[in-house]
């Protein structure tokens, strides 16, 4: 009877664990599977490579902005309604995506609806993970197959939109996004949310509003910068008054005792705080390279969308190998170790590509830096969610999920804006080589955040006390 209810138990958790995979993969899909399509979309909608990569930031750019009030709802609504709203809401934004006539449409069904969405539903996946996993080993494993399939959602993400526009088009990528959210979404019912909603918890509204614009703001600067150099700085400095000004009524709403959006307790976590820069730097990489790399094949090597995506197969099988041998490399190695090996593999991995991309006109040329890219993504994604996820208490994972995701697709839209920015001053081989060593710099400074980790970081399954349950 003992072993048929932990059976049961255990496939339960299996299909809860799918289901917050799949909503891990398909947001990750939706910010890297356009890359590929910026060709077939700006034909189609009439618009320029510069429109497409607006829609892809700002999609991006949504989810940063809003993952700190979505991870904040979790807390007053519950987990499981939150998860299966932003399905709902991304689900409508991939249909109305699939059905736009301009660039318009699409920007409102793509990047804000599908950012709404993402903001919603993500939060939840990793705070479920975290309640539902209370030991590290367990926690590696679960986190391991999230990972697994976001870092493969953002690698293989090209392919598959490659696929899809060439066969069908790339308004069907759209309806396969809508298609696999369904799937989710009956998954997603089993759910047992593990803590019971607090209908009475407050909603800094405010501290959401200025939140939100001040990275809006920022990612704007950058987006500003091949067009009006002094626009770019007015933007940047208005994006720092106002995220100052948050930061300003955070003290006074905790000085007066309330409850505010973000507590700036999370920020005394030296160990937490060094994480999320290594997260932040990971998904500006992922992004970053994955945009770049697709642009100059398309632009300026003139490849189709399947040309392009099987060229990233090389990084989706890297992340693949590694990501699943999470759970394994954490009983190993301490989770700081694994973060900066897998940064140093990923800088060795840009400078190969930078280098054979220069030497050599074949796709071959492509594929040992993109693997190495791969590779070292996937040893790192889930060492650092762990160590960030792991430092905290069960009431406060509802908080530094939103800060952990805000701040990864921080990254991604930095990474996106960055490369972006460089790109399309020049599409040539040198304005290439410039962004993916723009890339590689980051990629020291996340290296340099893992370095200052404190040794032995999450060593072996023991050493990282599960989250504290509430009397």
């Amino acid at each position: 009877m003992a072993e048929t209810v932990a059976r049961t138990e255990r496939a339960g958790h299996g299909r809860v664990l799918a289901a917050l995979a799949l909503a891990q993969f398909i947001c990750s899909f939706a910010g890297s599977n356009m890359n590929v399509m910026i060709n077939d979309i700006s034909r189609d909608l009439d618009t320029t490579v510069q429109g497409v990569q607006v829609a892809i930031t700002v999609f991006l750019l949504v989810m940063a902005a809003l993952m700190i009030p979505g991870g904040k709802l979790t807390d007053r609504y519950g987990r499981k309604r939150c998860f299966l709203t932003g399905l709902v809401v991304y689900a409508a934004g991939a249909l109305l995506s699939a059905a736009s006539p301009g660039l318009g449409a699409l920007i409102l069904g793509n990047s804000i609806l599908e950012g709404v969405g993402t903001a919603l539903l993500i939060p939840p996946v990793y705070i479920l993970t975290t309640l539902l996993y209370p030991d590290m080993t367990s926690r590696a494993r679960a986190f391991g197959v999230i990972m697994a399939l976001g870092g493969i959602g953002a690698a293989a993400g090209p392919l598959i939109g490659g696929l899809i526009t060439t066969g069908i088009s790339w308004r069907a990528a759209f309806v396969f996004q809508a298609l696999v959210i369904a799937v989710i979404v009956m998954l997603g019912r089993r759910i047992d949310d593990p803590l019971p909603p607090d209908p009475t918890r407050s909603f800094d509204t405010a501290g959401a509003v200025l939140s939100a614009a001040g990275l809006v703001l920022v990612v704007m600067g950058i987006l500003a910068a091949d067009n009006n150099i002094w626009l770019m700085i007015a933007l940047l400095v208005l994006g720092a008054l106002v995220l100052w000004w948050f930061v300003r009524s955070v003290r006074a709403k905790e000085a007066s005792g309330q409850e505010p959006l973000l507590s700036l307790t999370l920020f005394r976590n030296r160990t937490s705080n060094l994480g999320l820069v290594t997260q932040n730097v990971q998904w500006l990489m992922l992004l970053g390279s994955s945009f770049t790399v697709a642009a100059y094949l398309q632009v300026v090597r003139h490849y189709d969308a399947i040309q392009t995506g099987v060229v990233f197969t090389a990084a989706t099988l890297g992340l693949l190998v590694t990501s699943l041998s999470a759970e394994r490399l954490a009983k190993r190695r301490p989770q700081r170790t694994l973060i900066m090996a897998g940064f140093v593999v990923c800088i060795v991995g840009v400078a190969v590509l930078i280098a054979l991309v220069a030497a050599y006109s074949t796709a071959w040329a492509f594929v040992p830096g993109l693997l190495l890219i791969g590779l070292g993504l996937g040893v790192m994604l889930t060492p650092s969610v762990n160590v960030v996820q792991s430092s905290f208490p069960e009431e406060q994972q509802g908080e530094i999920s939103g800060l952990s995701r805000s701040v990864s697709n921080l990254g991604s839209s930095f990474g996106t804006a960055i490369a972006g920015t460089i790109l399309v001053s020049g599409l040539t081989k040198g304005a290439y080589a410039a962004a993916m060593a723009a890339l590689a710099v980051t990629g020291l400074g996340g290296l340099a955040a893992a370095a200052l980790l404190p040794r032995g970081t999450g060593a072996g399954p023991a050493t990282t006390p599960p989250p504290h349950h509430r009397p």
